[in-house]
């Protein structure tokens, strides 16, 4: 096999590197290939991101006969220091919040639901404290990560109370009084400061590593190389940390991706230079050196479960021809929250039907309202797009429900499925050879004007640099096509065959929907993804400037020929650009409000 350069240094590199490497660059196989050139008696680790990532590697690593190399996840490897080494038992899943009320016997009085709100506030506590590098619970301001007012003002009220009772709960567990969690022992792996007997320590995905577990790394006496991405960092609300920076390793590139196009790679630089608008550095340069092949797998990408499920109620509904979908992760993630809530729970709130209520929590609320302030106080985002999703369905979401669950395959047929439907966080490792973004992401109109119109001590940098890298993600797993919303097209983007633009949004599309009906049908694209979709070339060619960026004096243009009463017809014409987009231009400006 023949490698790049950059591969060639990062194999023959020698003492702490860390590698920045672009999706579909190949890290694994660099990755082995640097391990295989290493002395042959040399012991190496490998940290995999998660399991299944650890049992492809353990393949990969045991056909080129290294038997030397040894595949841990973080996890897997505290668990054989803690658990198997103490009396614990491990809890498979997390524990609920009305569990850790009834635990602790909490007694918190003033408002409605209290307790369960300090419950709540008591469990995000301890998984920060349990992936951070500190010692001690006090060593950590909890206030810093709750943002909505109304938390942080309840927060305020009852800390001293939340920082107690999350230190009972850990020493409960510390005491096997209760089953550990699996944040708790990773924790306990990284307070009893091992020393690890290996050459070599490769730790995978380290732009989202636990803070806890790099600090084991970091306090190794072996080799270390540290892979990942930047770009790539989502799992901050897991209050992961990007190892690449932490580290102060030389620095290795890995930028030619084998797995898209130099068109979708433009597309992924684009999208990542709005970073500069937080005053990041820009990013480096990708090549694309991947070609295209035959569809074979679909998929829709979505930044949140309720823009998947939207966009897959559309599917199921209105596309009818689509017989098999799949949801990565299974569909049942999709409709029950990590604490155990589903959305049949919210809707029989919102029924007022409490009997049909199994969430014991959910049960505790009399009505739709005091859930809606439980989720104002606890920043519980899953519980929030439930209740969103039950507004917007109503009694419609069993059928909607059963509908999706009967056209859904099992993992094992996966790839049988017409279409995948899976949210950013999920396909994370994943690629498709066609896919489908979902509008629900952040855009560059979104982003400038979050930074024009806020104090930067006001806006939340890492937060809105992970929206950028949620996109970036979702573009890079893409193989062959890509199909995006308007909305989310970089300004500066060049028009490319293997880009798709679909079409304009809602509002806009009923207010021109019979133009478009004489210009756009819904079709099936030749690599059978069903859309309203069409290239940047072919509406060049009747409307000159589509989709490049609107400036001030284009928008005092269209304020005046608005004002003298001017037809969309003759504005589109004009501007060249698309009725649809004058449309959405005049809404933006308000312009109907304004002069009528």
């Amino acid at each position: 096999m023949e490698f790049t350069k950059e591969q060639q240094e990062i194999i023959n590199s020698t003492g702490n590197i860390k590698i920045n490497a672009v999706a579909g660059s190949g890290k694994t196989t660099t990755i082995i290939e640097y391990a295989k050139a290493r002395p042959k008696a040399s012991r190496i680790l490998y940290l995999a991101f998660n399991k299944s990532v650890k049992l492809e590697a353990t393949k990969k690593f045991a056909d080129k006969s290294l038997h030397n190399v040894r595949v841990e996840t973080a996890h897997s490897l505290a668990y054989k220091h803690i658990v198997f080494r103490n009396d614990y038992k491990v809890r498979a899943f997390g524990y609920k919040t009305y569990e850790i009320a009834e635990l602790l016997g909490l007694q918190a009085t003033g408002d409605k639901h209290a307790k369960y709100i300090v419950a709540n506030h008591i469990n995000k506590f301890i998984t920060y404290f349990c992936n951070s590098d500190k010692t001690k619970v006090q060593d950590l301001n909890y206030l810093e990560i709750v943002s909505d007012p109304k938390a942080r003002t309840f927060v305020s009220t009852f800390y001293d109370y939340i920082e107690m009772q999350t230190r009972l709960l850990l020493s409960k567990m510390d005491r096997g009084e209760i089953e550990i969690t699996h944040d708790f022992y990773l924790k306990k792996f990284q307070l009893s400061n091992p020393k690890l007997n290996y050459d070599y320590i490769l730790f995978d995905e380290g732009q989202d590593a636990s803070a806890a577990m790099l600090d084991v790394f970091f306090n190794q006496n072996a080799t270390k190389v540290i892979v990942g991405d930047t770009h790539q960092q989502i799992y901050g609300w897991r209050f992961a940390v990007n190892s690449l920076e932490k580290a102060d390793f030389k620095t290795y590139q890995l930028s030619t991706s084998f797995r898209f196009s130099q068109a979708i790679a433009d597309l992924a630089v684009e999208v990542l230079k709005w970073k500069k608008l937080l005053e990041l550095e820009p990013p480096f340069q990708i090549t694309g050196r991947g070609t295209k092949g035959k569809i074979k797998s679909k998929a829709v990408i979505a930044r949140t479960n309720l823009g998947l499920l939207l966009k897959a109620i559309e599917y199921v509904t209105e596309k009818k021809r689509v017989k098999n979908i799949y949801f990565e992760g299974n569909i049942n993630s999709y409709t029950y929250a990590e604490e155990g809530a589903s959305l049949y729970d919210v809707l029989s709130l919102n029924n007022g039907k409490h009997r049909l209520i199994n969430d014991k929590l959910i049960k505790q609320m009399k009505n739709i309202e005091e859930l809606e302030e439980y989720i104002e106080k606890t920043e519980d985002v899953q519980l929030g797009m439930m209740v969103e999703i039950v507004k917007e369905y109503g009694n419609s979401i069993p059928s909607i429900i059963n509908k999706i669950k009967k056209k859904h395959i099992d993992t094992d047929d996966k790839e049988n499925a017409e279409m995948i439907f899976s949210t950013v966080h999920r396909c994370k490792g994943m690629e498709y050879d066609a896919v489908q973004i979902v509008d629900d992401f952040i855009s560059e109109e979104k982003l400038e004007k979050l930074v024009s119109d806020n104090k930067k001590e006001d806006l939340d940098f890492d937060k809105l640099n992970e929206e950028i890298n949620l996109l970036y993600v979702a573009i890079t797993r893409a193989k062959s096509s890509l199909y995006i919303p308007e909305t989310l097209m970089p300004a500066e983007l060049q028009a490319s065959g293997q880009i798709r633009i679909m079409g304009v949004g809602k509002e806009v599309e009923k207010q021109a929907s019979t133009n478009r009906r004489s210009r756009v049908k819904e079709k099936t694209d030749k690599d059978g993804v069903v859309t309203n979709s069409f290239s940047v070339d072919e509406i060049r060619k009747k409307h000159r400037t589509a989709y490049k960026p609107w400036t001030r004096e284009l928008d005092s243009e269209l304020t005046e020929k608005y004002r003298e009463g001017i037809a969309v017809k003759e504005l589109s014409k004009h501007f060249g650009r698309t009725r649809g987009a004058i449309l959405s231009r005049i809404k933006k400006l308000e312009l109907k409000e304004l002069y009528g």
